[in-house]
């Protein structure tokens, strides 16, 4: 069943009408017709199964069959600080963490980042990031679309993931499992985890001293990971002892 997402305004008492981009998609892309069935999110944890009932030139209107809360989501938020990586590796980390579940993606301009942005390259990025991001909740069956953030530096960005009740930092220094088994037990029952991720070049000694002061530094095992693959393990292992509570 093929996924959309709309705002609160495109939700009526008995039917939702699509509008958009979304339009020509179903329309001209994916060829449905009146009496197939949809499922249609509000992007805040709603779930609407639907009939198509019209297909107009600017809009698909379709009936709500049943309503139903979010059953994708994760019990608790993870928020992702990832080092701006060079080349395509940002557009990884964005699909793969949407899919295991992520809540909101932070990019972060860290000490050595071989990437630099600028105003008006960061406002593309965010454009084509957030875009991804919606492709991924789609393709994964998200109830929401998580937020992909505007870059911050990493003192921004380090406050911030301290908010949470949980802040992991992945370092390939750090030594021993057993210190990471125990970081990760701590998640049970909390409702937020921040992961911080540091880029191609690492983590600067003052950044990874600043972040161990009140963050958790684990290891992801004996092999040097590349920035976007550490992304990824962390995710999976975070998404994995939040799945457990359910």
């Amino acid at each position: 069943m093929y996924q959309f997402f709309v705002t609160e305004e495109q939700i009526g008492r008995e039917f939702i009408t699509i509008t958009g981009g979304d339009v020509n998609h179903i329309k001209n892309v994916l060829r449905m017709k009146p009496g197939e069935t949809i499922r249609v999110s509000n992007q805040k944890g709603q779930d609407y199964f639907c009939k198509i009932t019209e297909v107009g030139e600017e809009f698909i209107q379709a009936d709500i069959l049943e309503t139903e809360a979010a059953t994708t989501e994760l019990p608790g938020k993870i928020y992702l600080f990832q080092g701006i990586p060079k080349g395509d590796r940002m557009e990884n980390v964005i699909e793969k963490a949407v899919e295991l579940g992520v809540y909101e993606i932070i990019p972060v301009s860290m000490r050595y980042c071989v990437v630099k942005l600028d105003e008006k390259k960061q406002q593309a990025k965010l454009k084509k990031w957030q875009a991804l991001a919606m492709a991924a909740a789609k393709q994964s069956k998200r109830s929401l679309v998580p937020n992909i953030h505007p870059v911050m530096s990493y003192k921004e960005a380090l406050a911030y993931a301290l908010q949470a009740d949980v802040c992991l930092v992945p370092y390939e220094n750090q030594a021993g499992m057993e210190g990471t088994k125990a970081s990760l037990s701590k998640i049970k029952g909390k409702r937020s985890v921040s992961i911080i991720i540091g880029p191609e070049g690492g983590f600067a000694p003052e950044e990874i001293e600043a972040a161990g002061e009140r963050g958790e530094v684990i290891s992801l095992g004996k092999r040097i990971l590349r920035t976007d693959t550490a992304a990824i393990t962390a995710m999976s292992m975070v998404m994995m002892e939040m799945e457990m509570e359910m």
